[in-house]
């Protein structure tokens, strides 16, 4: 019979690539969750890592946790794994279902600033006055970091915006289901000769300074992206994540910037913002994600049911 803990151990394995740093995600010492693939290995009698000369050097992660290889055997299982998860997520929210359907118990969320703002927290408000048995707690967290909190348990919905480097769709470990797709407007300030337009299209700021996302980002893969569609690359002033400081610097008269709709400027900055037109719109699209099997869950679905009404947000200009 093989223990499910140290299924999870080798599914942590796989997403992070190192034992150190799956040992983290699932709350173990590293030495402590090496010794749960040894066993594993030894309960099914088949190697699990890429051995090292003769045997598999477990040791050789710690302390500089360098990442290991699965073997065509620990791939094999891993896709096993994946589905025993799914199944026991499942019967879980079956039994919690069939136990009350009042959601109870402490329900955990998590997004990025802009979706915690108009969509989560507007959530837990709801859930917290409709449901008094429940406890909701939410967690400021980075699209990348939520599908960790995910996989470890740490949360239990999250909301993203999509990105090549998210878990595709079919991933078989996360129920993902797209909310709304959120455009991006054009913000400039206030005395900017197109400030108070009724559409700008973005080749008409080709010659601006522009504020964008700072390297390896998201932000800026799309802002990027956004100004070579439009036909020119953009001069970059200054680089920012944090969309209100991108609002400060515009209202101080350094660039133009792109900004999602969703995200609530500032009211008294002296800043215009506008909606863009042409024929290839920047846009970023939300997606709701909960753990593969778990949508049934009475807290769950009562999370998702709220998360619904929150859409009223999605086409505020703040």
């Amino acid at each position: 019979m093989i223990d499910l803990r140290r299924l999870a151990v080798l599914r942590a394995v796989s997403r992070c690539g190192t034992v150190t740093a799956a040992a983290e995600v699932v709350h173990m010492t590293p030495s402590a969750a090496s010794q749960q693939i040894r066993r594993l290995a030894k309960e099914l009698g088949v190697e699990l890592l890429e051995p090292h000369g003769r045997r598999v050097r477990l040791e050789l992660l710690e302390p500089h946790g360098r990442r290991v290889r699965l073997t065509p055997a620990a791939r094999g299982l891993l896709r096993h794994a994946d589905h025993i998860e799914q199944y026991w997520q499942e019967a879980e929210s079956e039994l919690h279902a069939a136990h009350s359907s009042v959601p109870s118990g402490v329900l955990r969320v998590a997004g990025f600033p802009t979706a915690g703002c108009t969509l989560l927290a507007p959530m837990v408000a709801r859930l917290q006055s409709e449901w008094p048995q429940l406890t909701v707690e939410l967690r400021e967290a980075e699209p990348p970091d939520c599908y960790d909190l995910l996989f470890a348990g740490d949360a239990d919905l999250v909301v993203v915006d999509s990105s090549p480097t998210a878990p595709a769709p079919s991933d078989v470990r996360f129920d993902h289901q797209a909310l709304f797709d959120d455009p991006y407007d054009i913000l400039t300030h206030r005395d900017h000769r197109l400030a108070g337009a009724a559409a700008v299209e973005l080749a008409d700021l080709a010659d601006e300074p522009w504020i964008v996302g700072p390297p390896t980002t998201s932000c800026r893969r799309l802002d990027l992206a956004a100004c070579e569609a439009a036909g020119f690359l953009p001069t970059i002033a200054h680089q920012a994540r944090d969309f209100p400081l991108r609002a400060t610097l515009v209202g101080l008269g350094l660039g133009v910037t792109l900004i999602p709709r969703l995200v609530r400027i500032p009211s008294d900055l002296p800043v215009v913002r506008m909606p863009l037109t042409g024929e290839q719109l920047p846009s970023r699209r939300l997606v709701r994600v909960v753990r593969a099997g778990s949508a049934q869950h009475p807290a769950i679905a009562a999370a998702v049911d709220a998360l619904d009404r929150s859409r009223a947000h999605e086409h505020s200009y703040g």
